[in-house]
């Protein structure tokens, strides 16, 4: 098989999968990959695997050596392979809405405010995926995209996960409400998560380490949901907090 090839002779690019698994998901995902830079390695059948997999997908393949990788990489973990991509195909909240319609399921969303660790965003995402949400909603503004850390972080659970990016989230949530949609910030002091009930239409809004669930998202919920607390420390990973909750309501909505 002819092989797609390029040399090195371009700006270092934005937009990195970084790592054998992030790479390899992103291939399996279908998505328009811009090009790969990996070590030309016969003996290591994961990236023979890969190579294999980005010619028949006929993505450009760019051979170089480690150094020029970490350079590429600027620190991150890349196993002899980064590639480039666009972050995703991002959808809007009305599409969120028809595609949960066209399946005949109400709507489960998990609404992202201001979450700016990557590590964070991934497995948010894969809890979500695992608890079958069907969609979540990020900002535009002061927050992470989907990059290769969250891709790893998420265990590809991205590239399965349908994601809006919007510029205003409370006009969305505004929108989500128009359409039917309970809207929960999961926040200190509310009633508990588990006197709830996410049975119907719902989103959780989930909300930075430092500041929380804003005011103005506050202020359009129906409803804070919280966690109650029992040791000295009074709050958890806004991952770990989020997958607490998204899998009560799972169970609700599944039983």
């Amino acid at each position: 098989m002819k092989e797609n090839k390029k040399q090195w002779s371009e700006p270092l690019p934005e937009g990195l999968f970084i790592g054998r698994n992030a790479v390899m998901e992103l291939l399996r995902s279908g998505r328009t990959v811009d090009r790969i830079y990996m070590r030309n390695d016969p003996n290591e059948k994961v990236l023979v695997n890969i190579r294999i997999k980005a010619n028949e997908r006929r993505v450009p393949i760019i051979d170089t050596d480690s150094r020029k990788l970490d350079k590429l990489a600027e620190g991150g973990v890349h196993q002899g392979v980064i590639a480039v991509a666009a972050e995703t195909d991002y959808l809007t909240v009305e599409e969120l809405l028809e595609a949960v319609s066209q399946k005949g399921e109400k709507p489960f969303f998990l609404i992202c405010d201001s979450i700016n660790d990557p590590h964070n965003l991934g497995a948010l995402t894969r809890s979500a995926n695992c608890a079958g949400v069907n969609g979540v909603i990020i900002p535009k503004r002061r927050s992470v995209g989907v990059n290769g850390t969250v891709a790893k972080s998420s265990a590809g659970a991205v590239f399965a996960m349908p994601i809006a990016r919007v510029s205003n989230l409370a006009s969305a949530v505004k929108t989500l409400k128009e359409n039917g949609v309970w809207i929960w910030a999961v926040e200190a002091g509310g009633r508990p998560y588990y006197e709830q009930d996410f049975k119907g239409s719902c989103a959780l809004i989930l909300g930075s380490e430092g500041e929380g669930v804003s005011d103005i998202l506050k202020k359009e919920s129906d409803f804070i949901a919280g966690i109650p607390m029992y040791g000295t420390v009074n709050s958890l990973n806004v991952s770990n907090a989020g997958a607490i909750v998204m899998f009560e309501a799972a169970k609700q909505r599944n039983s």
